[in-house]
């Protein structure tokens, strides 16, 4: 029974312990030099952590900068191209993707090919000829179109002479059809939706607005485009718009195509409201206008069909803007274990009452020892006998 009642105490004046605040007891020594050397590394030290730790490499923060993603992405628009109205079926490829989407701005059209031999391209490599000699039969260029026969024929209605080849007639460079641009892309839109997940610290946003009810978000997102000051949860983003943040012609791009990134930030600090939490949108022109030849985007594709009983197709090259949809995300949450025990330390030296009795327990002073010498016991002692005692000289009692 004893030992129960003991071990029953011993809980009972642990767990009152426990709620306890310690704080280490200070003791202030008088000596200048040592202060001297006591604030010269404290300033070194500080510096280093206000520097170094804190500013440079927010130690004083847990970050996480590799965030789980998902990018859908939906092209929006209806455009009349001459008798014909052209749906996103016809100019956005694929129509509803991932985080790349392209859309068509022009075409080039080669109609009625068929498989037959007709006359090489002039431009082509070693296509022009005068006699059939200069044609290997069963050559192929991979810079050309197609396989020679051997022959040296006519180009077209021409006076001068290419290789004779085996492909899709006509070439494309020779009856190509080049349409006008497709104007009113500029007012199409791209419906981009993002969602974020940081594990880490597990949370999870997304770029558009909160609504009441599916019918209302619906309802937003059918008349919303997107504003960073006024709509910054809209994700439909006008193409003129994309074009014009990226610093570009919206007429040259039609004319020669190009990719563009459409950059998602996420800079989260967790300390915050999550409503802070918000995405900002940056556009930059990714391939390399510089280079001419290189430059722009473009893509084939062909739409087959029976003619007479022989397989035909119509060979459109397309002219457009590709969109790259790329995510980054970092969040952040400070770390404040250290800091609590600081603002405890002043809280209780400042508001707390008796905060008084609290400092004089927690801070003893030491001077220089008194010109007068305190009596003691051994002082006393000292007096009958020997002045030598087994102590170092100087050192008080």
């Amino acid at each position: 029974m004893g030992f129960i009642m003991g071990l029953w105490e011993f809980i009972k004046e642990y767990f009152l312990n426990f709620w306890d605040y310690e704080t280490p007891k200070v003791m202030v020594v008088k000596n200048r030099t040592l202060g001297v050397i006591y604030r010269g590394v404290q300033f070194l030290v500080i510096t280093y952590f206000i520097w170094y730790v804190f500013i440079s490499q927010k130690a004083y923060q847990e970050s996480e900068t590799r965030p789980e993603s998902s990018v859908y992405t939906l092209m929006k628009g209806i455009a009349i191209h001459g008798d014909d109205i052209l749906d996103t079926v016809e100019y956005a490829q694929p129509s509803e993707g991932g985080d790349v989407i392209s859309t068509i701005l022009r075409r080039e059209v080669t109609y009625n090919q068929r498989q037959d031999t007709c006359a090489e391209y002039f431009e082509v490599a070693n296509a022009n000829c005068t006699t059939d000699s200069d044609c290997v039969h069963g050559e192929v260029d991979f810079d050309g179109h197609g396989r020679k026969t051997g022959r040296c024929i006519q180009y077209y209605n021409y006076t001068f002479k290419t290789c004779e080849i085996q492909t899709w007639c006509p070439v494309e460079e020779y009856a190509v059809v080049r349409e006008p641009a497709l104007v009113e892309a500029i007012n199409f839109t791209v419906f981009i939706r993002n969602s974020i997940h940081f594990p880490k610290f597990k949370v999870l946003r997304g770029n558009i607005k909160d609504a009441s009810s599916k019918r209302d978000l619906q309802k937003y997102l059918k008349k919303c485009h997107y504003d960073e000051e006024k709509e910054p949860y809209c994700p439909n983003f006008r193409l003129g718009y994309i074009a014009d943040q990226a610093r570009e012609n919206f007429s040259e791009l039609c004319r020669t195509g190009g990719v563009i990134g459409v950059f998602i930030n996420w800079n989260c600090n967790l300390d915050l409201d999550p409503s802070h939490c918000k995405p900002t949108y940056s556009f930059r022109r990714l391939d390399l206008r510089k280079d001419q030849v290189n430059s722009g985007y473009y893509y084939r594709f062909a739409k087959y069909y029976s003619k007479d009983g022989v397989e035909s197709r119509t060979l459109i090259k397309a002219y457009g803007i590709r969109l790259d949809v790329i995510v980054h995300g970092h969040c952040l949450f400070t770390v404040a274990t250290v800091i609590c025990s600081i603002i405890c330390d002043w809280i209780m030296l400042t508001f707390i009452d008796k905060n008084e009795v609290y400092s004089e327990r927690k801070f003893d002073e030491i001077v220089k020892e008194p010109t007068v010498p305190v009596p003691t016991e051994l002082s006393y002692i000292s007096s009958y006998g020997s002045n030598h005692s087994d102590l170092s000289d100087g050192v008080p009692l």
